[in-house]
């Protein structure tokens, strides 16, 4: 008997020729996001390379570029910067001296600093009780009445 699926035999098709599978798909070919891509973009973005540029050199339209990297291509730099201090802190923690010196210079200037003992400063509320600000000011000429205002009024009760 006759198996279905065999290799063996090649099918032909109404008119005698062989049947073969599709070699080339219809339409765009997919494109597949990988962590090598979004590396490889990230860097070029932080890099300074334009859109059209970083699409060329992936292989695919600037829309998918955009589609696919959109956090990668606006964020480049930052993701670097970030995959740059975290090998830093690896070699910081493996105990390799230079890279000590390179981390603490480049946290040095992102790092808040300490808070200070300052000298106490007199305060600034004894000083500003005498003052009013401007709404207080508005409501205080609100408050206050006008030397003619009666005649105001007497006009407004005849």
């Amino acid at each position: 008997m006759k198996d279905e699926n065999s290799d063996a035999e090649a099918e032909y098709d109404l008119f005698g020729n062989l049947i073969e599978p599709l070699r080339d798909r219809r339409g765009r070919p997919s494109f597949s996001k990988s962590k090598e891509n979004q590396d490889f973009v990230a860097v070029r973005s932080a890099a300074g390379w334009t859109h059209k540029m970083i699409s060329a050199a992936i292989g695919c339209d600037e829309k998918t570029l955009r589609k696919h990297f959109s956090r990668e291509l606006s964020e480049g730099a930052l993701i670097v910067e970030g995959d740059c201090l975290d090998v830093l802190y690896r070699k910081v923690r493996q105990g390799h001296a230079p890279s000590v010196r390179q981390l603490r210079e480049a946290i040095g200037g992102v790092a808040p600093q300490a808070p200070r003992n300052r000298p106490e400063q007199p305060d600034e509320d004894e000083d500003d009780a005498g003052r009013v600000g401007k709404k207080e000011q508005r409501l205080q000429d609100a408050q206050d009445v006008p030397d003619d205002w009666g005649d105001i009024d007497r006009r407004r009760q005849h």
